[in-house]
Parts: C-alpha cells; structure tokens; sequence
C-alpha cells in the first residue's frame, strides 16, 4: 500500500485529505508539526508528499528545496494562490506536479495516479529482501548470485512488488499482463505462479507469495 503524506495547514482539510485517501487505496499520514519538515517527512518514509505553499513558519517551497538535498520521494505542490510564479519556482525546485486549491477530489486521484504510473515505468531496479529486481533484465540478483525469470514471470512479480502487502486478484493480473501485451489465461498463470515460487525459493525467498483463497495473492 503507497504511503502518501499531508503536509498541510489547515485542520478541516487535511482530515478529508486523509479520508479521500484512506478510501481510495493509499495509506495516508499527516505532518502535524512543521519544524524540521524535510527531515520529518525523510523519517516517515513517504511514498509521495502533498505538499501546501503556505504553511507555518516556513514556505512550502523551501521545504521543497531542503528536501530535494536528501531525496527524491515524488511530491505534488498545492497552494490556494493560481499564481504562475509558484508553479514555475516549485517545479524548479524539484516538485513532481502542482495543484490549486480548491480541486476536485477525484481530479486529485488522477493527479495522484498517474504520477505513480509515470515513476514505475522510470523505475526499472527495485530492491525486495535485499533482492535487486532488475526489471529490464528479467533478473533478481543477490550477491554474486543470479537468476532470470521469464517475461511472464518477471511481470507477475512486479506487479505484485508495486502491490507489496495488498491482495491482487487473479483478474488484476491477467488485466495488467493482457495490458503489457502478455497474454495469458488462467491455467498459464497458476503455472506462471507456481514456477515463480520455486525461482524465488533458489535466491532465499521462502513462502513470500501467499494465496488467499477466493482473493488472489498477497506479496508480504
């Protein structure tokens, strides 16, 4: 589940931030204080950052600016102002995508979507366990030790990666590889599973992908 932090000022606001987020699949955190922001929001280990312009105490852009020194977690500024200036100065500091407020809630969830879709399809090395993940090779690589999965394979996986500690149906995945041009029927990918399971075994990940009867999968 995608941990998505609100650092936001205003109390009505970052409550149905939470709600909206909570309901819609993400696992959403507040930053109730503003000192030390960068470095709070590095601690909490965000998977994005809504970040307001204005809060207290600080600018938001410069938060922006420290916390780009030290990560580059995706964060989508938000400020009540329609004020080219802001944008161009956030975008220019490193943020990912820029809102105004008042926005529409379903709006946002797209905003939000596709920022992720955009940063898996850049990100082609992953890291499970101390497993590298090596997407464009078909490869896990532990130590001096290497393994190849087949496309199918490999795809299955990481799918179930971006979906660490969330159940994936069986339909989830048969739409994701059909979408990747996999195509695969439901005989192929309990065989597809089950081989993936014996390659996980031989790098030292033992019973990662468990079966939730009637649900699907669940990479833990």
């Amino acid at each position: 589940m995608k941990k998505i932090v609100i650092v936001e000022d205003d109390e009505r606001l970052r409550e149905e931030l939470k709600i909206l987020l909570d309901n819609n699949g993400y696992e959403a955190r507040i930053l109730r204080s503003f000192d030390r922001a960068a470095d709070a929001l590095i601690e909490m280990d965000a998977d994005l950052v809504l970040l307001d312009i204005m809060i207290p105490g600080i600018n938001g852009q410069q938060v922006l600016k420290q916390l780009r020194a030290k990560s580059d977690v995706p964060v989508i500024m938000v400020t009540s102002k329609n004020n080219e200036v802001d944008e161009v100065l956030s975008m220019s500091y490193g943020a990912d995508d820029y809102m105004t407020k008042p926005y529409n809630p379903t709006l946002l969830l797209l905003h939000i979507e596709a920022l992720f879709k955009r940063i898996s399809r850049q990100n082609t090395m992953d890291v499970y366990r101390g497993v590298k993940v090596n997407v464009l090779r078909s490869t896990l690589e532990k130590g001096e030790q290497e393994l190849l999965l087949s496309k199918n394979e490999m795809a299955i996986f990481h799918y179930l990666l971006q979906h660490k500690g969330c159940i994936v149906s069986r339909d989830d995945l048969m739409d994701y590889l059909w979408d990747t041009n996999k195509f695969i029927d439901d005989n192929t990918l309990t065989v597809n599973i089950t081989r993936l399971r014996r390659k996980l075994e031989e790098i030292g990940l033992y019973d990662v992908i468990e079966t939730r009867r009637g649900q699907g999968y669940l990479l833990v």
